[in-house]
């Protein structure tokens, strides 16, 4: 097994080889369909029909934008949790779709990327939904695991043979500091997941913003202080807003 990281538009892409196939750990965003599949054509001489597996680990711009698309160009299957529902269902489910998408945006001009075309459709339909502990066709080593939390759907995938785990938005590094990422929808959640993969004791861990690392006990405390009490959303973070200013309004008054 090959493991190959390329730069993504404002996240690591984890493509893994193997003489009968590709699969890719993530959806990437939109923006990265051109460059995965010129990675398979020129860097690996490989056709793109080679690509048989894109898991979506969740559904945000980043990790779920170019799946579609690699399923139509290359014929891939999209594997998912077998979780029931949309994630972005309803009105509010839509206008956090669209929040999602202007802080892609606004991740990529703090990167210094110039603006790209990440707009993606809400709504997937896999063609195959895993549940905890179920190996991925075609790459029966790699098994994917329920590490919900940032969302109701998210999954670890787990390389048993060099335990080694994609862990996707589990934990993001930000100057040498593994914290939690936002939001955090289910902070009970997201705290066992940490737990589970602190258990699995990994060799290293691959994440979606800040390549293949190694965690100390002091890391996993850290991240588990750090981890939110109560839910940290997009509207709880308006609702936070708009009462302070209010509330200078108030005491100005």
């Amino acid at each position: 097994m090959k493991l190959h990281r390329i730069e993504g538009y404002i996240q690591d892409i984890w493509l893994v080889e193997e003489s009968w196939g590709l699969m890719l750990l993530d959806g990437a965003s939109r923006a990265d369909v051109g460059t995965i599949c010129d990675f398979i054509n020129k860097q690996l001489h490989r056709p793109l029909n080679d690509l048989k597996i894109v898991v979506v680990t969740h559904m945000h711009p980043d990790h779920a934008g170019g799946a579609r698309a690699l399923r139509q160009v290359c014929k891939a299957q999209i594997v998912s949790a077998n979780v029931p529902g949309q994630w972005y269902r309803g009105i509010d489910g839509l206008l956090m779709h669209l929040t999602d998408i202007l802080l892609a945006h606004w991740v990529a001009g703090r990167m210094r990327k110039r603006r790209r075309l990440i707009w993606y459709s809400p709504y997937i339909t896999p063609d195959i939904a895993l549940n905890d502990g179920d190996s991925i066709p075609g790459f029966e080593q790699w098994k994917v695991l329920f590490t919900q939390g940032h969302t109701d759907r998210d999954l670890t995938l787990w390389h048993q043979p060099s335990n080694r785990v994609y862990v996707a938005d589990l934990m993001v590094k930000v100057k040498q500091r593994f914290i939690p990422p936002y939001p955090v929808f289910y902070p009970n959640r997201y705290k066992a997941s940490l737990q589970r993969v602190r258990h699995l004791s990994p060799t290293s861990i691959l994440l979606a913003h800040g390549g293949e690392v190694r965690l100390t006990a002091e890391d996993f405390d850290y991240l588990e202080n750090k981890a939110p009490e109560r839910p940290a959303t997009h509207w709880r973070s308006v609702k936070t807003k708009l009462a302070r200013i209010f509330g200078l309004q108030a005491t100005s008054n």
